[in-house]
């Protein structure tokens, strides 16, 4: 397979580079960078595979014009995943994100904003030798996301597998979702949602549609369903916009952090999360995706996904980023559970 030849070239000559998988689809695209200069995102006229941050750091991309592109079908044979334990008393993990939530709820009450989404970095102590075997079980499991592995030598190494769009655009049509409330896949087909679930999923709805208003003529909201993203559902709802004119940088600065990975009102619940959390999210729940690739003569095409369910890979460990939104109804230890919950997206590649 020329993909995972040339792959195996970059990687034993340390250069950038990036793979993907669309939602849904089998064929993977592999954008190979022919040096290794940090191109940064400054104006959103740029063309490329884009990765930015949740606030601080280096918005950076690979450039088409600069890098040698490879599309093939990767064949994937079943794989027997290992069984592993959830471990829902890990301290002191535990204890330290029940205070972080309790801090949160404490916040809401007092009028601060309505709601926040907190996360906590979990380090697994496991050494990743075989990167393509790694991405190879990621296709497998997790075949309706979106797929990436990305690496730059003054980035590092990041991989996931997200179900959540941020922005899609296409001429003036602009396509995004607001995903939020957290179950675990029993495979059940009724599937029944709490207040808090659904409050948290209408805040998230209704800051998308508030910030899409003043750049759109016509907005159309779907009915809210349930969307399955392997071992946990969120309640998802479909928002389509007729935009006045394309400026991808409005669009995206508009739009992100989205309630659903940062809280509302955005500003604030955003600085409470920098100083609260004690860590840099870096670039989890920042978005990643195509900018501005050329899909027929005169047309391009941005989509980007927020970067969730996703793994910084170091040499001896890799760093878990999990979260989940916070009401004023939350429960510490419920919101813990969950956060455990959602991170067998991960683990279930990793072990």
């Amino acid at each position: 397979m020329r993909l995972y030849e040339t792959w195996t070239q970059h990687i034993a000559a340390d250069k950038p580079y990036v793979l993907y998988k669309k939602p849904g689809q089998t064929q993977v695209i592999g954008l190979f960078q022919r040096d290794n200069t940090l191109h940064q995102v400054e104006h959103f006229t740029e063309s490329g595979f884009i990765l930015a941050p949740f606030h601080e750091g280096i918005r950076f991309y690979i450039p088409l014009a600069h890098a040698d592109k490879i599309e093939e079908e990767i064949p994937v044979e079943a794989v027997d995943f290992a069984a592993f334990d959830l471990d829902y008393e890990a301290q002191p993990a535990k204890a330290n994100f029940e205070h972080l939530v309790g801090r949160c709820v404490t916040a809401i009450k007092n009028g601060q904003f309505s709601k926040v989404v907190p996360a906590r970095k979990e380090e697994v102590a496991v050494e990743v030798t075989e990167i393509q075997s790694l991405f190879t079980k990621l296709l497998v499991a997790y075949p309706e996301a979106f797929c990436y592995v990305i690496y730059h030598p003054q980035i590092g190494l990041w991989m996931g597998a997200t179900p959540e769009t941020l922005v899609e655009l296409k001429g003036k049509v602009l396509h995004t979702m607001a995903l939020a409330g957290t179950q675990v896949n029993h495979g059940k087909d009724e599937v029944r949602w709490g207040e808090k679930e659904r409050e948290e999923q209408r805040y998230v709805t209704e800051f998308i549609v508030e910030k899409l208003q003043p750049l759109s003529t016509h907005i159309e909201v779907s009915e809210p369903f349930t969307k399955r993203a392997a071992k946990v559902m969120h309640i998802c709802t479909n928002i389509e916009a007729e935009l006045k004119e394309v400026d991808v940088q409005t669009i995206v600065e508009a739009l992100h952090p989205t309630p659903a990975v940062c809280g509302m009102p955005k500003d604030v619940s955003r600085d409470f999360l920098l100083h609260e959390e004690g860590y840099s999210r870096k670039y989890y729940a920042g978005y990643l995706g195509e900018l501005n690739v050329p899909i027929a003569e005169n047309s391009q095409h941005s989509r980007l996904f927020v970067n969730l369910r996703c793994m910084e890979i170091e040499k001896e460990h890799v760093n878990l980023y999990i979260g989940c939104g916070v009401t004023e109804d939350s429960d510490p230890t419920s919101e813990f559970i969950e956060t455990v919950n959602k991170s067998t997206t991960m683990k279930k590649v990793l072990f």
